[in-house]
């Protein structure tokens, strides 16, 4: 059902950047070509192609919001906490030993005492 939905949604994109591009931003698009010479003549025409550019725009507009909602109600949502780990994080977790911290040993090293050092003779 996904998958037509889908397919639903790049068709009807596809329409709507066609009608969009057929258009004019000055409002001429595909009705300037009729507009030319023959104007008074082919004028009821023109405001019907600019109708139903504006109509098919707004339809199929509507259609892909309402494609895109279908498609996200009927799509099963994914919990992303249930998802099941890689298979290599899973082998990173089994290889790699518990970090433990070294446990400190009591120094076998002789404390030294400040009387212990010897500063040399200021030279006079």
């Amino acid at each position: 059902m996904t998958t037509l939905f889908t397919l639903l949604i790049i068709i009807v994109s596809v329409l709507l950047m066609l009608v969009v591009l057929v258009q004019n931003p000055k409002g001429g698009g595909l009705s300037s070509a009729f507009g030319g010479d023959g104007g008074n003549m082919l004028a009821g025409g023109v405001r019907r192609t600019n109708d139903f550019l504006e109509k098919s725009t707004w339809t199929l507009a509507l259609a892909l919001l309402a494609l895109v909602l279908l498609v996200n109600i009927t799509n099963p949502s994914v919990d992303v906490d249930s998802t099941p780990e890689s298979q290599v994080d899973e082998e990173i977790d089994n290889a790699a030993p518990s970090f433990q911290p070294p446990i400190s040993q009591p120094s076998s090293s002789p404390q030294i005492q400040a009387s212990d050092i010897e500063l040399p003779e200021s030279a006079e």
